[in-house]
């Protein structure tokens, strides 16, 4: 399904043909999502957890750093940071980065059909500061190193195989990983004030070991068309990799990576915006600005990690703000979807969705205490739209 129609309407002035090269308009583009009634309803009073939910919805308490979870001798890491859910069975898997530097890794929490805990588990150990990632069509969980030349590790959910360091993907701060099977490409995301956003195209579709990695180059502006130009040096050394190629378009702090239905979503943290590339036309624009707002007060501030249902809204987790994660509907309104109460010195992480969609899985990565050894990590169950 479409999430936006692209295009819309014609070039003001001109004809299509004024979208080549390096002239960008966006007055050829959908408008930026702008606030309204979102699909859930207002959110209620604070829950026994300290969190705000639209009527129906329920949450409960996963993980909590330093502690075991529930009915496992299992020790929960600190920081928890980019997470996913894998079907095991009747079941799922939930995975979870740890943004400390050193130990980072991650670790996975199983369940059974009912949703009850039945493990947890380390899957990666001995990395540095894993933020976010994402998963593949092959299962796997790429966990990704957000520090200078880092590494993007492939990992087993399952922890049954050793988790596998993917140099080819480049070494660079990296944040998110977003897969799409139709083009066979990853999608990166580079936490940097002018960073780049990436693609790697494996060699063999489902081994990560030798690719190409290659940048987006584009105008200056929000709206356009973009093209890619392979990177000389994934190694980044001695020049980083978002300094090698001229023209590449710079984000300011690339964070969360989605794909689906033809198009990747990105965030950026440093202005507040949700990025959204027609991986079919080959153009980006902005899904959401918080400085375009109309009308009242942007409900989305600090963006982050970010996920999507079935129904096509995307959901949206704050770095700060006022501790929400908002959703954005195919028709371009974004709301809040649920506010943690109580932590605003921490920021909203991991968001996934259980494989039959029904329960979305996030974290408050330095809970109550505002520290990484705070870390809660939570369900949501409820009627989510499908």
């Amino acid at each position: 399904m479409e999430r936006r129609s692209f295009l819309r309407g014609a070039v003001i002035g001109g004809s299509a043909a004024a979208f080549g090269g390096t002239l960008w308009r966006g007055a050829a583009y959908a408008a930026p999502a702008q606030p309204g009634a979102g699909p859930y309803g207002a959110l209620g009073s604070a829950d026994a957890n300290g969190i705000q939910l639209p009527a129906g919805f329920t949450s409960r308490v996963i993980a909590r750093s330093g502690q075991t979870v529930a009915g496992t001798s299992y020790t929960w890491h600190n920081a928890p940071d980019g997470g996913a859910c894998y079907a095991d069975g009747s079941g799922w898997i939930y995975v979870s980065n740890s943004e400390i530097n050193p130990g980072g890794g991650a670790s996975a929490v199983k369940f059974s059909a009912a949703g009850a805990i039945t493990g947890a588990y380390r899957v990666l150990s001995g990395t540095r500061q894993n933020c976010a990632g994402g998963r593949t069509p092959w299962n796997t969980w790429l966990s990704c190193e957000e520090v200078s030349r880092g590494y993007v590790y492939e990992t087993d959910p399952w922890g049954a195989k050793a988790a596998t360091q993917r140099a080819a993907m480049g070494r660079f701060k990296h944040e998110a990983a977003a897969a799409d099977p139709v083009r066979k490409v990853i999608y990166l995301t580079e936490d940097e004030t002018d960073g780049c956003f990436y693609r790697f195209t494996p060699t063999t579709w489902g081994d990560l070991s030798s690719g190409k990695l290659e940048v987006m180059v584009a105008g200056t502006g929000t709206s356009g068309p973009v093209t890619w130009t392979a990177v000389p040096d994934p190694d980044g050394s001695p020049t980083v990799t978002r300094s090698q190629v001229s023209g590449a378009k710079k984000f300011n702090g690339g964070e969360g990576c989605y794909y689906a239905n033809d198009t990747c979503w990105f965030t950026t943290k440093g202005d507040n915006r949700v990025w959204q590339y027609n991986a079919s036309a080959q153009t980006i624009e902005l899904a959401y600005d918080d400085s375009l707002v109309t009308s009242g007060s942007a409900p989305l501030t600090g963006v982050d990690n970010v996920t999507g249902s079935s129904s096509g809204d995307l959901f949206v987790a704050e770095d700060g703000g006022n501790m929400e994660i908002c959703v954005i509907t195919p028709d371009d309104v974004i709301a809040p979807f649920l506010r943690i109460n109580g932590q605003s010195s921490s920021e909203i992480t991991g968001p996934a969705f259980s494989p039959d969609g029904t329960r979305l899985y996030f974290s408050s990565q330095r809970g109550t205490s505002g520290s990484s050894s705070g870390g809660i990590t939570y369900e949501v169950t409820g009627p989510f739209r499908s």
